[in-house]
């Protein structure tokens, strides 16, 4: 089987500690995640942002190939979730 993302990997093991995840945009912030699973190489996690943007809700989900790490957002005035960016880099934070 081939190898895990490596970026899911680490927000797996930094979690439920708060993680700094950095998005290809540039972009960065603290979150926290209530869950985290693998099903095979296929990725999933849910939680908050802590740094900012604390009434929304964030999941993690895979790309279709596994490749990347998506970051989607849900607020209280939103309908449904849109996509946030790719996550290219998780550290934990205070690190």
């Amino acid at each position: 089987m081939p190898d895990l993302n490596p970026v899911a990997k680490r927000i797996h093991n930094v979690q439920p500690r708060p993680v700094r995840l950095e998005l290809a945009d540039g972009d960065a912030g603290v979150f926290e995640f209530t869950s985290t699973e693998f099903f095979q190489r296929e990725f999933r996690g849910e939680g908050i942002r802590t740094d900012a943007d604390v009434e929304a809700d964030f999941r993690l989900i895979s790309s279709e190939d596994y490749e990347r790490i998506l970051l989607g957002r849900s607020g209280p005035d939103d309908d449904g979730w849109t996509m946030v960016g790719e996550v290219v880099a998780a550290e934990r934070a205070g690190d």
